[in-house]
């Protein structure tokens, strides 16, 4: 249940007194108001007809209102007769003058944001003009584009909906005695499904024309309005990667339950608790359609549909505040870890249990194996010792004494390590301070246990340090983990490529930021296909010549129209026999948050059509001092390699 209150305007098509519209707004609870800029009837003429000379007062006075209300309470609309589209020379001309004229009264009263209705996919003229009026000086607030979820049937259209819900009463949703409509329930059965769902599409190619247009200004934003018919599933999908800053909710799909109240139907709802997820706001637009209720029961409901979210679970309340923001990876063999990352990643309630686990598991197949030798248990990378508390546990588990070799480079863990010792551990554990990579053990182990995958599984060096560990290991030994396999999904991202797009960095080339992975909490995205295997490792490694440099080739087949950002990496491991842990998003083990997602960005942008493929390459490399990875796309069109010999991000040895 969330406790906070959605932000919701309301919008007006008609404002005789703004004052008296937002004192109603207020008291139907909405916080903000979308209201004309102009008046609707006043059409301007600037090129000719009988209003050329007009009086130049088009609409009210900016004193009707402090300044404080205009840049918080009003929200600007365009008029909409305006259209700079139009193949009549003389109404385009008149429309760009217009609609330039209100934008520059918006800015002149400080307002936060113009709506500004998309109605087709004729935009070119709307986004010249748009983006003309961005570049200016003084225009400080948000371009909202509106964009409906599906554009308006045409008769044919509408007459097979009506015939589907006539004919097929399984494709009939009823509640509360009202059949409501899905694209996806009335197509269930994929006849004319393709037809559909290309309709859908289309209407975010009118947003991504005009978003590419405009260079993909920082000044606009997209403002969702949704429909009676829903797009299918995965055709939504695709909106949860654009930059969504509000939804429009018209009066006229509400439904009216059995005490006469507006709700939204069952595929409606399921939209609107998902839009919560991303910080939208909400315009309820159109009249009330429910009498003595009022527009206040709309708001109201919008509310209640907020309140009754489902809780956040435990990794989604770990990562709030941390959504989407990039961070570069963890690279444990140059720096040491501070102690602040120490203690987060040790309150994994998922990951240490899994562990301890999958180590008793191990214990009792030696004690089976080898009922009567001492078991030797080597833990590299110890950090401030949970592996070696799982370790101990597990033991206990399995009533079988062992003997503990705790190795640890970072000196500042070490003195954790040294004190738990002394405090609890006793002789059962011995300290080592040391790089796993140079030490000599005084014997060998009969399992080797390590902490050592990052978030795309081999980035944080887990081959290297375990090929080089493994000597200490008995021949027929046990590695824990034994084996993992890092995957791969095309993403599209407006909000991350825009984040890599403002790193500046004035010790690096500005292609660096193109070049980087980032480890993030991937959320206001969509994955355009599912993730497919990269490189596997497997410990310990029994190769007579070991090389960890690995190529592979991919392509993914892309069905809806998108545009291509980068690539998504994941990963997952067998711990022992038949204990495991990952990330990825169908298999993710549940409540663990030690890793979030990889980031591997492109530096341009793809446009993906319908039913394409996309053709990535992916490397990884290394020398005798650092490993990096190599990228690029070769379809539907050809990049640049990325990261070229690790000129731009490398993992150090």
């Amino acid at each position: 249940m969330s406790s906070a209150r959605a932000s919701c305007g309301r919008e007006f098509t008609c404002v005789p007194d703004i004052s008296d519209s937002l004192q109603l707004a207020s008291e139907w609870g909405f916080h903000f108001a979308v209201v004309p800029i102009a008046h609707p009837r006043q059409k301007r003429e600037f090129i000719t007809g009988p209003a050329v000379d007009r009086h130049p007062a088009f609409t009210r006075a900016d004193v009707v209102l402090s300044s404080q209300d205009w840049s918080s309470l009003v929200v600007g609309k365009v008029s909409p007769w305006i259209d700079v589209d139009s193949p009549v020379e003389h109404v385009r001309k008149n429309s760009e003058a217009a609609l330039s004229q209100e934008l520059k009264y918006a800015a002149h009263l400080s307002m936060p944001a113009v709506l500004i209705p998309v109605k087709s996919g004729r935009c070119i003229s709307l986004a010249r003009v748009l983006l003309s009026n961005m570049m200016g000086a003084t225009a400080h607030f948000v371009f909202w584009i509106q964009i409906p979820l599906m554009p308006p049937l045409d008769a044919s259209e509408s007459n097979l909906v009506e015939n589907c819900l006539r004919s097929t009463s399984e494709n009939k949703i009823v509640e509360n005695g009202v059949v409501v409509t899905s694209i996806d329930h009335i197509m269930a059965d994929g006849e004319h499904r393709e037809d559909f769902e290309e309709k859908a599409i289309q209407t975010w190619e009118w947003w991504n024309n005009i978003r590419t247009l405009c260079h993909q200004n920082k000044k606009m934003a997209l403002v969702l309005q949704i429909t009676e018919n829903l797009p299918t599933p995965d055709v939504l999908e695709r909106w949860y990667g654009e930059p969504i800053k509000a939804v429009v909710i018209p009066t006229r799909i509400f439904i009216t339950n059995r005490r006469g109240y507006p709700v939204l139907s069952r595929p409606h709802q399921i939209l609107v608790q998902k839009l919560f997820r991303y910080d939208v706001q909400f315009i309820i637009s159109g009249s009330n359609h429910h009498g003595d209720k009022g527009l206040s029961a709309y708001h109201d409901y919008i509310q209640h549909l907020n309140q009754i979210q489902d809780p956040l679970d435990s990794v989604s309340r770990f990562a709030k505040g941390y959504e989407d923001y990039l961070q570069c990876p963890l690279q444990p063999l140059m720096d040491n870890l501070e102690s602040q990352t120490y203690e987060i990643f040790e309150k994994d309630p998922v990951k240490y249990s899994q562990y301890q686990k999958a180590i008793f598991y191990a214990i009792q197949d030696r004690m089976m194996s080898k009922p009567d030798d001492d078991i030797i248990v080597m833990v590299v990378g110890a950090g401030r010792g949970p592996l070696v508390r799982a370790s101990l546990e597990a033991a206990d588990l399995a009533n079988k004494a062992i003997r503990v070799y705790a190795v640890e480079k970072n000196p500042n863990a070490v003195v954790t390590l040294c004190h738990l010792k002394e405090e609890y551990w006793g002789d059962s554990v011995t300290v080592v301070a040391c790089d796993m990579r140079d030490w000599k053990a005084p014997e060998q182990a009969d399992i080797l246990v390590s902490e050592l995958l990052g978030s795309f599984g081999d980035n944080e060096l887990s081959p290297e340090c375990l090929d080089g560990a493994q000597r200490f290991l008995k021949d027929d030994g046990i590695s824990i983990p034994k084996e993992y396999t890092s995957y791969l999904a095309p993403l599209m991202s407006h909000k991350l490529h825009n984040e890599v797009r403002n790193i500046r960095d004035a010790d690096k080339s500005p292609e660096s930021a193109y070049e980087t992975p980032y480890v993030v909490r991937l959320h206001n995205v969509c994955l355009l296909a599912e993730p497919e295997p990269m490189f596997t490792f497997y410990h310990p490694n029994k190769d007579k010549a070991i090389d960890n440099t690995r190529y592979k080739s991919i392509t993914f087949d892309i069905t809806h129209a998108g545009r291509l950002h980068g690539f998504a990496g994941y990963f997952d491991t067998v711990l022992y026999g038949e204990v495991t842990l990952s990330i990825l998003p169908e298999t993710h083990s549940k409540g663990m948050f030690s890793w979030f997602p990889i980031f591997f960005p492109i530096k341009d942008a793809i446009y993906l059509p319908n039913n394409c493929h996309v053709t990535a390459h992916f490397w990884r490399l290394c020398n005798s001092l650092k490993v990096w990875y190599e990228w690029c796309v070769t379809s539907p069109v050809c990049t640049q390699i990325h990261n070229p010999s690790g000129r731009s991000y490398t993992i150090g040895l």
